[in-house]
């Protein structure tokens, strides 16, 4: 399965991340979505899609999106929400939820910094796509796409353009 992540679009969703994508089975969005109901559907209409709201989100997204997700792709089971801290340093919330799911992949927005990394004390790939809004502080806009196979990752590509 050919998965693409994003997170913190804050209302933009361009030409280049829909190119990028073009060829994913799915899309997962870490949450932060921006705009409204027609943005949100936008997206959905352009990829089957698994998302969670962020704390810069309204109604029309926490109505189609819960606050966490809790799945499985070809063996492996993940974790996504917005808020996640980082290895070491976990919101509680999230820290919780691993805690309770023991997730195989444990994926999170909201920081905009683009982190891929293993937490070898909860045994899970830690994945953050960064952000891929105009708004926030971050210099370059990214996203993630990478493929799951019989409970293993391959091929993580980074897709980078100019804030």
């Amino acid at each position: 399965m050919f998965i693409g992540l994003i997170s913190d679009t804050h209302g933009s969703f361009d030409q280049g991340f829909r190119e990028f994508f073009a060829q994913v089975d799915e899309l997962w969005h870490a949450g932060d979505w921006g705009g409204g109901s027609e943005f949100v559907e936008g997206i959905s209409s352009f990829k089957p899609v698994v998302g969670v709201y962020g704390n810069c989100d309204g109604s029309p997204v926490r109505y189609s999106y819960p606050g966490y997700q809790f799945f499985e792709r070809e063996g492996m089971s993940i974790l996504m929400t917005h808020i996640g801290g980082s290895p070491g340093h976990y919101d509680p919330a999230a820290r919780k939820l691993i805690e309770n799911l023991r997730p195989s992949i444990f994926v999170c927005g909201h920081s905009h910094i683009l982190k891929v990394m293993q937490d070898r004390y909860y045994d899970m790939l830690y994945i953050n796509p960064g952000a891929a809004g105009k708004q926030g502080w971050q210099l370059v806009r990214t996203a993630l796409r990478f493929k799951i196979d019989s409970g293993k990752i391959s091929g993580m590509e980074v897709f980078e353009l100019p804030k």
